[in-house]
């Protein structure tokens, strides 16, 4: 399935789930269904378009990212040219996030709208094959056209997050019983699981992706190993406290505290396969 057809897949079920949601949440308030599922499509098209022009720029202000100069940061930026030449794509812009805790992602709507950020702890944390097999993992993200799909998720994931609670917290003002309340509260409870299995759906099977394209970009596929060691390492001592945990998928490592249910695959899994691909040679 090409990019676009997934975005379109991913769009039409995620906002199919906010409109659930929605219609949940007129049972649990009181309000008028009609009048809560009108709301909540005119919430889902505005959002909608909102991701597709503005996403980027809410992941890096939600991160308090700085787009950097290649005067601020030459190294960065030759590393990312190289990358980005060798792939033929528009070379993307360059961010930093303050931030200890090491660790990378990449957002934008398209490859010559994208942006590569990398946290402070990852700068000081990797050596310099380590930092370019990193680059190439999110380099593959862009020209595979995750990012998109993956900001908006997040978004999506969070909204419906938000609205869910904000309706169990209305139901319970309000204290309406029967089991329409009932089964409006299940689906507050089972919607966002939902929306959380399409997100683990669409990030475990990108990021093996992204770590075999990215380590043929870089060929550095056990510098990306050891980048992956440190950094889930670095993730486990010092999670981020900060951010939106419906992002958790875009980064290259889950940075947040253990998971219920996780939404990258196994570190270690990851790891053993750029280790056979270096052994093969096939890169």
């Amino acid at each position: 399935m090409g990019g676009t057809a997934r975005t379109a897949l991913l769009m039409g079920t995620l906002t199919g789930l906010l409109m659930l949601i929605g219609l949940a949440a007129g049972y649990l308030t009181g309000i008028n269904v009609t009048y809560t599922l009108g709301i909540f499509l005119s919430i889902a098209v505005l959002m909608n378009l909102f991701i597709y022009w503005y996403a980027d720029r809410w992941v890096l202000k939600l991160y308090r990212a700085k787009v950097v100069s290649e005067a601020e940061q030459p190294k960065l930026h030759q590393m990312v040219t190289r990358l980005a030449l060798s792939e033929r794509l528009p070379k993307p812009k360059v961010a930093i996030v303050p931030m200890d805790t090491p660790n990378a992602f990449a957002t934008g709507r398209s490859p010559s709208h994208s942006v590569i950020a990398v946290t402070d702890g990852a700068m000081k944390l990797l050596n310099d094959d380590e930092l370019e097999g990193v680059l190439g993992h999110e380099l593959a993200h862009i020209k595979n056209r995750d990012m998109l799909i993956n900001t908006m998720a997040a978004i999506i994931g969070a909204v419906i997050s938000y609205v869910m609670y904000f309706s169990m917290f209305a139901g319970g003002r309000r204290g309406r019983g029967g089991g329409a309340s009932a089964l409006a509260l299940i689906g507050i409870v089972l919607i966002p699981f939902a929306a959380m299995l399409v997100r683990l759906s669409i990030s475990r099977g990108r990021e093996y992706g992204a770590d075999r394209d990215g380590a043929r970009v870089s060929r550095k596929p056990l510098a990306l190993a050891g980048a992956l060691r440190k950094l889930q390492a670095a993730a486990r001592s010092k999670p981020i406290e900060q951010g939106n945990t419906s992002t958790s998928h875009m980064f290259i490592v889950n940075p947040f505290r253990k998971e219920l249910f996780s939404t990258h695959p196994s570190t270690e899994e990851r790891i053993r396969r750029l280790e056979e691909m270096a052994a093969s040679g096939r890169f």
